[in-house]
């Protein structure tokens, strides 16, 4: 007798014989037989993969704030002494620029946060404001050990900056599910002809590029990107163009005024001759968020990268002069 596969003896028999195949578990054997997950079995696989997901979010996050936090302290509050908590306040230090850096960098942390929300598959508010109070809280500890050094002191300033990043990140989320206004950062390191600026500047913000980075504003420049295709989908405009408005500020050597003094309160550097001044720009960007890839990596690397201003050239007004920089950055 011939055997026909996935079918037992007797069924070969009766098949053979003539007879219909009158059941489901008459064909092959009901051990090969897998029965699709129910709705309720999905949802249930779904919900563990979020929590696990949330679990690796919370972790990632514990680690890399208390890294971050050491890094900061090393860098900036190691070498300056502990006193009680303070206020202070330091609306006209540094032309304003320390307050922009605390709104730039309160909207970047919401978004790069909100992002690492998203990947968890919790739902889209629940991810934005997670995101956003993320910004504002990391940077409210940051305060917080500001007022417990004798070099600053918690700043009311700087706490409303924070909001303004974080809260704009937010709103734009809510009502457009997408950042249609960004804020931008470019900087170049700053060199002088006079040593004495180049020696004061070592002293202020330090002689390495990272901590130049983090403390000379007079390499700063802080933007705003507008992008008119989110505003008017019909233009024909490309969806990557955007236009900014950035601001910067040159001549500072000191927080309030160009002077400098030692621990035992001597002058040891004043240049009242050096104007300090703030300078507007107006150019054009790309919005690297908007360039299409399917690559995870180069999808990943754009969205970083975007959080500074493409190099390009701009309009500059300053000391009431307009001139054109070929690149400006």
């Amino acid at each position: 007798m011939k055997i026909i596969p996935g079918y037992s003896q007797q069924r070969a028999i009766e098949l053979q014989a003539g007879i219909p195949v009158s059941s489901l578990h008459d064909f092959k054997s009901t051990a090969a037989y897998t029965p699709p997950l129910s709705f309720a079995d999905e949802q249930k696989d779904s919900l563990a993969k979020i929590k696990r997901r949330v679990r690796l979010v919370v972790m990632a996050n514990v680690a890399g704030y208390a890294g971050s936090m050491t890094g900061l302290y090393s860098a900036w509050y190691k070498q300056y002494p502990q006193s009680h908590f303070h206020t202070f306040n330091d609306i006209k230090e540094w032309q304003q620029m320390d307050k922009l850096g605390h709104i730039m960098s309160a909207y970047g942390i919401s978004k790069g946060s909100m992002e690492i929300w998203r990947w968890t598959g919790i739902d889209r508010k629940k991810r934005i404001w997670l995101g956003g109070i993320t910004g504002a809280a990391y940077q409210t500890v940051i305060e917080v050990l500001d007022g417990f050094s004798t070099e600053w002191g918690w700043s009311w300033g700087d706490i409303g900056a924070n909001m303004i990043g974080s809260g704009t990140f937010i709103a734009q989320e809510l009502a457009w599910d997408d950042q249609r206004i960004q804020f931008k950062y470019s900087f170049h390191r700053k060199s002088y002809n006079d040593a004495s600026l180049n020696d004061r500047s070592d002293i202020l913000f330090g002689k390495n590029t990272v901590s130049r980075f983090l403390k000379d504003y007079n390499g700063t420049t802080f933007w705003i990107s507008v992008t008119p295709k989110s505003f008017f989908p019909e233009s024909k405009l490309p969806a990557w163009l955007q236009f900014s408005i950035g601001t910067g500020a040159e001549g500072m050597f000191g927080a309030f005024d160009n002077t400098g003094k030692d621990k035992q309160g001597n002058i040891i550097f004043n240049r009242p001759d050096i104007k300090r001044y703030r300078q507007w720009y107006l150019a054009p960007d790309i919005d690297l968020t908007k360039i299409k890839t399917n690559k995870k990596g180069i999808r990943l690397l754009l969205d970083v990268l975007n959080i500074f201003k493409f190099p390009a050239p701009a309009m500059e007004l300053s000391n009431g002069k307009i001139k054109i920089k070929g690149i400006a950055f």
